[in-house]
């Protein structure tokens, strides 16, 4: 299918997604003016995981560029084609990482947000000097320490974040969290921070459709956005 034919077919999602971005796009906005923060420290990850293809491409028509992905194999099927359209794009890997698809992650992605464990990291590290490219990771924290849930538990927090750096040269630029459902999502947001500020990490992916205001007050960096972008989505 050409452009223009793509186009047209999702020109009511285009107006739709474009019309919920510029909404999203002034709560940042305020939220950040209500922090005294300038809203270009901010930045808008929209969420495209099991999205369908004319909604994620109605976001990169309205000239959104920065996107979040939960599966590689699903990610390297969608967007080779927007890429070649929109070469400025940038995707960041949100959901969990399996060391047999570094390579695949490496080279796709990048930023990867969801480092979780020393074996994944020491495996990013041989895949981006194998592969010759850099990728900065972002530390996923488990601050509601939940077991069923991905994440560094916040006590192991501060030895991880050195053991990545010291031992395997990973630029740890960010930590990232996904509070709980049914917790006050601010205590976690805090808690993220503090040990950021302690670490001297300076991005925080924090906050969803839900709750990105929040997260931006106390100090997000990446507001990660799904169904407030594109709607409500599918299950897999």
């Amino acid at each position: 299918m050409n452009d223009a034919s793509t186009t047209q077919a999702s020109s009511d999602e285009a107006v739709e997604v474009a019309a919920n971005l510029e909404e999203i796009n002034a709560k940042i906005s305020a939220a950040a003016r209500r922090a005294d923060r300038p809203a270009s420290d901010i930045a808008l990850v929209a969420v495209s995981k099991v999205q369908p293809f004319e909604r994620v491409e109605a976001a990169c028509l309205a000239g959104h560029r920065l996107f979040g992905e939960n599966r590689v194999q699903e990610a390297m099927e969608r967007w080779p084609s927007l890429r070649a359209r929109f070469p400025d794009l940038k995707l960041h890997l949100i959901g969990p990482l399996q060391t047999n698809k570094v390579a695949d992650a490496v080279g796709f992605f990048d930023v990867i947000e969801s480092l979780d464990r020393p074996k994944l990291a020491a495996a990013l590290k041989r895949e981006m000097d194998k592969q010759g490219v850099h990728r900065p990771c972002y530390i996923q924290v488990n601050t509601g320490e939940e077991p069923q849930k991905a994440g560094v538990m916040p006590l192991d927090a501060d030895s991880f974040i050195a053991r990545c750096r010291d031992e395997h040269g990973l630029d740890i630029a960010g930590l990232m969290c996904i509070p709980p459902q049914g917790e006050e999502p601010a205590l976690h947001f805090a808690l993220l921070r503090e040990i950021a500020l302690r670490n001297g990490v300076v991005s925080l992916s924090m906050g969803m459709s839900g709750d990105f205001e929040t997260a931006i007050e106390l100090g997000a960096t990446h507001v990660r956005v799904g169904t407030a972008v594109f709607g409500a989505r599918g299950t897999r």
